[in-house]
């Protein structure tokens, strides 16, 4: 195991050095009338993103590179992969910070202003929002917590501080935001902070309504909204037409550019050595807590949908092994069949935003729950289809040997077929378990804490892109190769049990 865990490291790391080439054929951007022809790189659903798609017109020739994350866009900016990134100024600003390679230009690409989303549906809401952030914007507190985050002199100096005395009567304000946006939300630790942060804490405080941040994809916050799953949304959310057909826009609290980011002249790596880029990204701050909440709710998920699965796969098996024998449960075999059909064909996480947008829309349940339920219905789908197989592969004989001993369908089924279905697949079933732990990976679509997810809050930290993605990879291969060695001997042991 040790052998094969450091020899898929080293392939990793070869891997790496040799996707950090700067592309030969990039070109230089120093103004938007450089654009034509580039490679741009945004983050997707951004108004960054909006604007960079007029360029994919024929007449211009660009390429639009989309990122879930602005930090993902700039990494490629690094590696020669992009020409330039368009993003919002402040998060631009943020995002460079350790990069001396990396400038923005003077040259503004557009002005946007910013402001809060709440359902078409929730006029009443709308209204307390807008009252609430002008009342928060003429005594100066709106611009006091844009200072404390904003500017060498002011920032850390204006702290946003609930007034004293104030009550929390009227329930729970549930905010989605993207929490890879600085300044306006980022991870402090293990606490959401940032521009936004404060002022929907500060309007919250006027309602009389305590805050319940949602991390999730800034492209999910729309959605999320509309559906009922948060009731406001907040992530640096610029007002647009096309934004608006779907969501309504609160008055705007700030107006912000975008701009572009390019090499500069001194482009250069990093001077970090190896020892202090791991301490960046898993010591410093505890990120390191990250990576092991992600862990401990990927196993959760994982475990818990394979039991399910498995059970559900169990029934749907028999049901059609069933009538292929015997003609029996028409109706059931049907449902049984339209339910593989559509869990097979589809992807798994069109179905897990299915049932955490269409079917639980009015449901507030847990994200953990909602996630087993997903894998499990999509695990059980496949789990049917390899206990199908080990069945049929079962000698007829052994039915026939069943049933001339006095035993029903049922128990024939349960005490010698079921048993033997199981040795023949069980390597089958491993590969499924396998699959669905390295499936939970697409849980941050919902805001749910995995350890993908944990992985990309530490790249959005730190803006470093290689030491994150190999400690989560490898962990997943530690899993993995772990679960390998624990069916091998369970195969071994139900082998010993034959003779």
């Amino acid at each position: 195991m040790k052998k094969k865990l450091f020899s898929a490291f080293a392939i990793i790391m070869m891997l790496a050095t040799a996707g950090c080439s700067s592309d030969n054929n990039s070109k230089k951007v120093e103004s938007i009338d450089d654009l034509p022809g580039a490679t741009i790189g945004v983050q997707l659903g951004t108004t960054g993103d909006i604007y960079a798609s007029d360029y994919e017109a024929p007449e211009y020739g660009s390429t639009v590179e989309r990122f879930n994350k602005i930090t993902d866009a700039v990494q490629a900016l690094k590696q020669g992969k992009v020409d330039c990134v368009i993003a919002d100024e402040q998060p631009a600003i943020a995002s460079i910070e350790t990069e001396s390679g990396l400038a923005i230009l003077d040259e503004p690409f557009a002005l946007e202003d910013y402001a809060i989303v709440i359902a078409k549906d929730n006029d009443a809401l709308l209204s307390d929002i807008n009252v609430a952030l002008a009342e928060l914007q003429e005594d100066g507190t709106v611009d006091n917590i844009i200072a404390n985050y904003i500017g060498d002199e002011t920032k850390g100096q204006y702290p946003y501080v609930t007034p004293d005395g104030t009550t929390y009567e009227n329930g729970t304000l549930v905010v989605a935001t993207n929490a890879a946006f600085k300044p306006y939300e980022f991870y402090d630790g293990s606490e959401i902070v940032g521009i936004d942060i404060d002022i929907i804490r500060a309007i919250g405080d006027k309602l009389h309504m305590e805050i319940e941040i949602e991390d999730m994809e800034f492209d999910s916050i729309i959605n999320a909204v509309s559906s009922h799953k948060a009731d406001v949304g907040i992530a640096g959310m610029t007002m647009t037409e096309e934004r608006a057909k779907s969501i309504n826009f609160s008055s705007s609290y700030v107006t912000s550019k975008q701009v572009m980011i390019v090499k500069g002249n001194n482009a250069s790596a990093s001077n970090l050595s190896f020892v202090e880029k791991l301490k960046q990204n898993f010591v410093d701050n505890d990120r390191w807590i990250y990576i092991l909440t992600g862990l401990k709710n990927t196993l959760i998920i994982a475990l818990l949908a394979v039991i399910l699965g498995v059970i559900i796969g169990f029934l749907v098996a028999v049901v059609r092994v069933s009538h292929d024998k015997t003609g029996i449960l028409p109706v059931l075999n049907a449902l049984c069949k339209v339910y593989l059909t559509i869990i097979r064909g589809t992807p798994a996480m069109i179905q897990l935003l299915i049932i955490y947008y269409v079917v639980f829309q009015s449901v507030n349940v847990s994200k953990i729950l909602v996630a087993v339920i997903a894998f499990a219905i999509n695990s059980g789908a496949y789990v049917a289809e390899i206990m199908r197989g080990g069945i049929m592969s079962v000698d007829g004989g052994q039915t026939e040997a069943g049933r001339s001993l006095g035993l029903s369908y049922k128990q024939t089924m349960i005490y010698i077929i079921l048993p033997q279905a199981v040795k023949n697949v069980l390597p089958a079933l491993a590969n499924e378990f396998i699959t669905l732990i390295k499936e939970t990976s697409i849980c941050g679509y919902i805001g749910l804490m995995d350890l993908t997810r944990g992985g990309d809050i530490i790249r959005s930290q730190t803006y470093e892109a290689f030491l994150p993605l190999i400690a989560v990879a490898l962990i997943y291969l530690i899993i993995v190769e772990i679960l390998t060695v624990l069916v091998g001997k369970w195969e071994k042991s139900l082998r010993k049990s034959e003779r």
